[in-house]
């Protein structure tokens, strides 16, 4: 509990609905945050049931959002979305609705992107080297290992 801060239902419903209108949330963020707020549990169950019927609680929307994002700025691969909305409790169904979000091509081309801009800071190294390097930092930005392996023989030929 944080402070000696105590909030009557209104007050944090309020809160709670600035909270999830200033960015996409998911169940877990605000169920968090009310326990932290110090809300007993009907009171959390309440506030939840409302903010889901006046839909500002979302999981759909919550993991679109989220998969666009960091795919589009971070340059996140499929798999680390995949874990990071797991980790958020999202089911397999909404993370397959999220994914369906990023464009094939324009997943390909960032995978491009991302190999040869890596790739040209890999610098004094030798070839087998840099093709480890390479795969662990694709791989650890959660990029597929077949686009992985695919995309390291298209930039070392043999």
């Amino acid at each position: 509990m944080q402070g000696t801060t105590s909030y009557t239902l209104t007050e944090a419903q309020k809160k709670m609905e600035r909270y999830c209108s200033y960015q996409d949330r998911c169940h877990m963020e605000v169920l968090t945050r009310l326990r932290q707020m110090g809300m007993i549990p009907e009171a959390i169950a309440h506030i939840v049931n409302h903010l889901i019927q006046e839909n500002y609680l979302n999981e759909e929307r919550f993991s679109k959002s989220f998969a666009r994002g960091k795919f589009k700025i971070k340059k996140w691969g499929k798999i680390r979305i995949t874990a990071e909305l797991k980790k958020r409790n999202i089911s397999r169904f909404n993370i397959t609705i999220g994914l369906s979000e990023i464009d094939e091509a324009d997943y390909l081309d960032t995978l491009d992107a991302i190999a040869k801009k890596r790739l040209a800071s890999l610098s004094k190294i030798d070839e087998q080297l840099k093709r480890r390097k390479l795969a662990d930092y694709l791989f650890y930005r959660g990029w597929e290992s077949h686009l992985v392996y695919e995309k390291i023989a298209e930039l070392f030929p043999s």
